[in-house]
């Protein structure tokens, strides 16, 4: 992923916010949750959406996925990360990166330009179609098919139905960690957004497909990667953003190692370490919580659509001929 950050990786919420809201719902009966998803089907849009998506962020030259799907996934961090609790439902994941330009006009979003580019068209095309699909929800589903098209890449739970904000998030400096910043700083940033150490050791691990763009002032080249797999979905990343001298051609951030040996993310981070299976199910868990930042009333107000999303495929082969790749 491009990143600027950790959000350049990034990352839940108030009570007056969606991260509290999906937090009770356990205590909701479970009947009326059943219902609520019952009679909200996925508008069939994101069918072809979701088609069109697979293609651009897949080279089939070599099974893995592409710098599209990297920036696209960077870009649903982007977009909500620059909330926190101070904001309640408001800001967070609403479209504000393209629909405001904050990837064109705030240095942290450099490298998104023409990834918003082909998701504005993208979405330009099919809310010609259905008036629902909004910039909001298409950058959070892109990243959603973009993670999976990575092999290995779990599939997380996807809704639908979010407002765009063509106004810019208010004041975010600090709020898109620096890849320079100390262990301390991002786990007090993160908690802001209320994630806690499991969630943002995990949600680190986005970096295990990124690759740095406008990091040569810290010393990184342009286009170096985080893990030595950088198309596949793993967590090879995880043991050698540890390392002292890692693979080359791999340049862990200074945040990512700050926090690899912080005292309490560090121990989550070292968690995952040969453990693909426990990494996936955490991220995929805290990325969901993630796309329901600042939106109001959480999830409860949004629409299911999971199901388009493609399966994760296990290997490059199975990528290649996995029936999520033929047309719907």
């Amino acid at each position: 992923m491009r990143y600027i950050s950790i959000l350049a990786v990034a990352a839940g919420i108030s009570s007056a916010s969606a991260f509290a809201d999906f937090g009770a719902r356990s205590a909701e009966p479970i009947n009326d949750v059943l219902l609520e998803r019952k009679s909200a089907a996925c508008p069939a849009v994101w069918t072809q959406v979701v088609a069109e998506l697979k293609t651009m962020f897949f080279d089939a030259s070599i099974g893995q996925c592409n710098d599209d799907a990297r920036a696209a996934i960077r870009a649903a961090f982007h977009d909500c990360g620059t909330w926190d609790k101070s904001q309640g439902a408001t800001g967070g994941c609403d479209g504000s990166l393209i629909v405001a330009n904050e990837a064109g006009i705030r240095p942290e979003n450099n490298g998104l330009q023409d990834i918003s580019a082909k998701l504005l068209k993208l979405q330009q095309k099919y809310v010609a179609i259905d008036a629902g699909v909004t910039v909001a929800d298409m950058i959070q589903v892109a990243s959603s098919v973009a993670i999976v098209v990575c092999p290995s890449g779990p599939r997380v739970t996807t809704y639908v139905g979010r407002k765009d904000n063509s106004s810019a998030a208010g004041n975010p400096d600090g709020r898109l960690p620096s890849a320079v910043a100390s262990g301390d700083s991002l786990y007090a940033l993160f908690q802001a957004k209320g994630f806690n150490a499991v969630d943002l050791a995990a949600l680190l691990g986005a970096h295990s497909t990124s690759r740095a763009f406008g990091q040569t002032s810290i010393g990184i080249p342009s286009g170096c990667a985080q893990d030595s797999s950088d198309g596949v979905w793993d967590v090879k990343y995880y043991t050698e953003t540890t390392l002292t001298n890692p693979p080359a051609g791999v340049c862990p951030f200074p945040s990512d190692v700050n926090l690899a040996n912080h005292a309490i993310v560090g121990k989550e981070f070292k968690g995952f370490v040969n453990n693909q299976g426990k990494w996936a199910g955490k991220f995929a868990d805290a990325m969901m919580r993630m796309s329901l930042l600042g939106v109001p009333g959480g999830s409860a107000n949004l629409i299911d659509c999971t199901g388009v999303i493609p399966k994760s495929t296990s290997n490059k082969r199975d990528m290649k001929m996995a029936p999520i790749f033929s047309k719907p």
